[in-house]
């Protein structure tokens, strides 16, 4: 079913005017900590912990079933555009992921731009992937086969190029990788190449305005555009990557370049699903878990997840 005349004319109207998003950056961040819901924490146990990074610690904070058993992990990195979001943000997103997946959700704080621009985040949410997958067997009683890397928007873009760091530098290669509508490209002006940035650029939430002010915003150089750490859909090669699935909302500005780096994938050998959620919004796994978008995602999340390997 088609978004209604009333659904989309109440888009167009809080999509306008668009938020200056460079002058307004951190009360952004503050409204958004301050207006996310908690959960409360009946049916999971949550704890924080931090690992260390170079000369610093990076803050992640792990949510459990409270049955008592041994679960999967999912080491997940949250959106905001590189800028805002945190742990504080995505703690009901987190809850709700470890209750309908029945995994360990590691969410991981890393480091937010301008003030910790690129390589910051990608190189915090890599040491913490390697601290999980090197202990899974100490900190969680099971394999390093049983990790998956999940993230959405800006978090799919980073669990993107983990995993390619993690190729380049021999460390790890992860089983697995869920990319929720992930940022994978550079360019969201006028002259960029997917249609989804021209049709849904603006009048659905998220702008191709607020997307190019997010990534000004994350890069510290001109020519951290071109690193494929940044803009994964730039990587010359893809092979080596793990099983992949890419899950994104039709009327989303990054549709088209998240589903084009699910096609370079495959065309690398790499075994990957692309699923496009019908009458969806960026952003839509935030939403609680009754709505439509959200069941629809969690059940394709977890047939990926419980399908066994093929011999």
């Amino acid at each position: 079913m088609a978004l209604s005349k009333a659904a989309l004319a109440l888009l167009h109207a809080l999509s306008y005017p668009d938020l200056e998003v460079k002058e307004n950056y951190e009360p952004l961040r503050a409204m958004k900590t301050a207006a996310a819901p908690k959960t409360p924490r009946t049916f999971y146990r949550a704890w924080d912990h931090r690992v260390h990074c170079g000369d610093h610690e990076v803050p992640v904070r792990l949510f459990s079933p409270l049955d008592g058993l041994e679960h999967p992990v999912l080491v997940f990195f949250h959106g905001g555009g590189w800028v805002t979001g945190n742990i504080d943000s995505y703690d009901r997103i987190c809850s709700h992921m470890c209750a309908l997946t029945r995994h360990v959700v590691v969410s991981v704080d890393y480091r937010l731009a301008p003030e910790h621009p690129f390589p910051a985040a990608p190189e915090d949410c890599y040491a913490v992937t390697c601290e999980v997958l090197q202990n899974a067997a100490t900190l969680f009683h099971i394999s390093p086969e049983q990790v998956t890397l999940i993230g959405d928007s800006a978090g799919g873009n980073l669990a993107a190029a983990v995993s390619l760091m993690a190729r380049d530098r021999g460390s790890f290669v992860p089983r697995r990788q869920i990319l929720i509508y992930p940022a994978t490209y550079h360019d969201h002006s006028e002259s960029s190449p997917f249609p989804s940035v021209h049709e849904n650029g603006s009048g659905y939430l998220l702008t191709a305005k607020r997307i190019r002010d997010y990534m000004d915003l994350y890069a510290s150089r001109p020519e951290d555009r071109q690193n494929p750490y940044f803009a994964p859909l730039l990587a010359e090669n893809l092979s080596g990557q793990p099983k992949t699935l890419i899950i994104t909302a039709e009327f989303d500005p990054l549709r088209d370049e998240g589903e084009a780096y699910g096609e370079r994938l495959r065309e690398s050998g790499v075994p990957t699903e692309i699923c496009r959620l019908p009458d969806a919004l960026h952003g839509f796994i935030a939403l609680p878990p009754r709505f439509s978008p959200v069941r629809h995602a969690y059940r394709i999340i977890n047939r990926f997840l419980n399908r066994r390997e093929e011999k």
